[in-house]
């Protein structure tokens, strides 16, 4: 076998070019940290989760209108050819296992601030749509974007370990109440459900406008900078000893290391079974909005309110649905901030499991109420406990993750979950789509309970019999190997 020869003049190339990224690393780790800094760093994630979140639940809100308008030009308005064409998405969100992991080598900051910036283009996208094919590119560039999370990774990081999850649970609660904004500008812009492009335009120009703040403010994660420093530090052979490892800590990153580190340690191969199945569950996410809509319009078409169930959508879509989804960010975002709390004081399993309660009880609540025509701001408060309960489950079980991996290869792995959730977006597109267009709008919510029963189940039954807890690690000093 040859070896590789090394000549000096490249030998010494390298060298200069590790000496320069020390300095510049030493030189942000000097970078002094106000008093209350962490304050600071908290109101900062807060904007761009507020962004984040809206390009996550945007087009959900939107769902009815959008069907209508943009698939009534072909003769139809299913909610699940809609979805079915969200499938487009789906190889370039594929794209994000090798995207995101970069992050552990170029530091977080930076991915922060292009994701942010990405979902900003990709609503204004949606904004200028005046077909289909427009709103799937906006709809494709958000898609890819979204996932990312990387304010995540920053609150995670940056928290101390005992607070972490009130902390994070803060931050989103926040960023969730951020989504009245929708609603809002469903009331001041949208005189009628064809003007919902509308209401795009103030959350892009959001996302634009933060990236560059966070540009300006933002200073790197102190993990990232501890970890990355001691790579570089490390001499050629210490890293060719540690690189085929158990604990790959020499690692910087990557989906192919991260595949390794995850093979060999059973922790992190059950939270990624635990996730395919929460995700199968995902439709609920996905179809709220339709639940709401087609149980008002049915509702009042029953009533004699509407002669025929295209008015009453129309009627409902700048009326009762608009109320409900200002309510919507309350309740999704008192369960948020109460999982955190919960998570800090008994365990990320005891969160995980009243979060799983939470979505299935206020799935039934809401649906029966909007199908009764009951107060549509109660009916939007349980659609938000419903919502945020399902997304709370998802955010603990990364949250595990999270801590349960090494912080040079922490954004690879929690990236690596998406072949998890790939796996319970496929079951969802394969059983409950087509079971939705098949039936019609009206069996959203039978096939959303039908899924999110089972597989919840199945992903509480993983955690709480092959998951160890991971409350208050301390993340700096984790390896992984701990719960072998």
């Amino acid at each position: 076998m040859k070896t590789k020869t090394v000549t000096p003049e490249a030998l010494q190339k390298k060298q200069a070019k590790i000496q320069k990224e020390i300095a510049k690393l030493e030189k942000e780790r000097s970078k002094p940290k106000r008093s209350g800094y962490l304050l600071y760093l908290i109101l900062i994630i807060c904007i761009v989760y507020v962004t984040d979140e809206i390009a996550s639940q945007i087009s959900t809100l939107m769902k009815t209108e959008i069907a209508t308008d943009l698939l009534a030009k072909y003769g139809e308005s299913s909610i699940g050819i809609l979805d079915i064409l969200g499938i487009v998405a789906f190889p370039f969100q594929g794209l994000s296992l090798l995207y995101k992991p970069l992050s552990d080598r170029y530091g977080r900051k930076l991915f922060l601030i292009i994701n942010t910036l990405g979902m900003g283009i990709g609503l204004f996208f949606v904004f200028l749509s005046n077909n289909i094919a427009l709103y799937v590119i906006g709809s494709t560039i958000i898609a890819f974007f979204v996932p990312h999370d990387m304010q995540v990774v920053y609150v995670t990081e940056s928290s101390p370990p005992k607070h972490r999850a009130k902390i994070f649970s803060l931050v989103k609660c926040v960023s969730t109440l951020g989504l009245m904004l929708i609603p809002l500008l469903r009331r001041t812009l949208m005189a009628d459900a064809s003007e919902w492009r509308n209401v795009y335009l103030v959350p892009a120009l959001l996302g634009i406008v933060v990236s560059f703040t966070a540009l300006m403010l933002l200073r790197e994660t102190d993990a990232f900078i501890e970890s990355r420093l001691k790579y570089l530090r490390m001499t050629d052979e210490e890293r060719e000893a540690e690189k085929n490892s158990k604990n790959s800590s020499s690692a910087q990153g990557g989906i192919v290391a991260a595949f390794r580190f995850v093979a060999k340690h059973k922790q992190l191969r059950w939270l990624y079974g635990s996730v395919a199945f929460c995700t199968v569950g995902v439709l609920i996410t996905m179809q709220y909005q339709a639940i709401i809509s087609y149980g008002y319009a049915q509702a009042y078409l029953e009533q004699g309110l509407f002669a025929t169930l295209e008015a009453a959508l129309d009627a409902v879509s700048v009326g009762a649905v608009t109320s409900a989804l200002f309510m919507f960010p309350v309740g999704s975002g008192l369960i948020q901030l109460s999982h955190g709390f919960i998570s800090d004081k008994f365990g990320r399993k005891a969160s995980l499991v009243s979060m799983a309660a939470a979505t299935l009880i206020s799935l039934v609540v809401f649906s029966a109420g909007a199908e009764r025509a009951w107060n549509p701001y109660l009916v939007g408060f349980f659609s938000g406990v419903c919502i945020g309960s399902f997304w709370a489950g998802t955010d603990i079980n990364s949250l595990m993750v999270s801590e349960s991996s090494p912080t040079n290869l922490r954004s690879s792995i929690v990236s690596l979950q998406m072949f998890a959730l790939g796996i319970g977006y496929v079951v969802t597109y394969l059983v409950g789509i087509p079971l939705i267009t098949y039936f019609g709008n009206s069996s959203i919510p039978a096939v959303s309970l039908g899924l999110a029963l089972p597989s919840l189940a199945a992903s509480l039954a993983i955690i709480l019999f092959k998951v160890k807890e991971t409350k208050a690690v301390n993340l700096e000093e984790v390896t992984g190997s701990e719960w072998d």
